[in-house]
């Protein structure tokens, strides 16, 4: 015996080594889609703003449905709750990324990509805002005069 480990044993082992890593590609669509669902969950079960903008965006689509907004000022509606839950899922990850190279150290580029990251969620709920306001105090309007 030369203490060579078998071709079938290598193979396996690169396999093993390849399946722990968390940078590699999904092999399929359907784990594709798991893995951004996993980060979906994770943002709801770890980030309170997530599920703030979570709840509201719900609320502003519900209360569009019953006041009977038409389907073109529905969709704005739901693109623009789309917007705001993936800058806050970007911000998530920018985070996450920052906090992992950085560890317990203070950086002041580290807190001002941190800063703009949230700062972007706050442009896009802002004008979230306006949009829901747009579209849903003309249709209040209607039922309570």
């Amino acid at each position: 015996m030369t203490g060579r480990v078998s071709t079938a044993t290598s193979s396996k082992a690169k396999s093993q080594a390849k399946q722990r890593t968390s940078w590699r590609v999904a092999e399929t669509l359907s784990k594709s889609f798991r893995y951004a669902g996993n980060g979906v969950l994770y943002a709801t079960a770890t980030q309170r703003n997530f599920r703030i903008h979570l709840g509201m965006g719900a609320l502003a689509l519900t209360l569009g449905a019953v006041l009977h907004v038409s389907f073109i000022e529905l969709a704005i509606l739901g693109l623009t709750v789309a917007v705001v839950l993936a800058l806050e899922l970007i911000n998530t990850a920018i985070e996450a990324t920052v906090d992992l190279i950085i560890g317990d150290q203070y950086h002041q580029l580290a807190g001002i990509a941190k800063d703009c990251a949230a700062g972007a969620v706050l442009v896009s709920a802002c004008a979230s805002l306006f949009v829901a306001a747009c579209v849903l105090l003309p249709a209040l309007w209607r039922v309570f005069v």
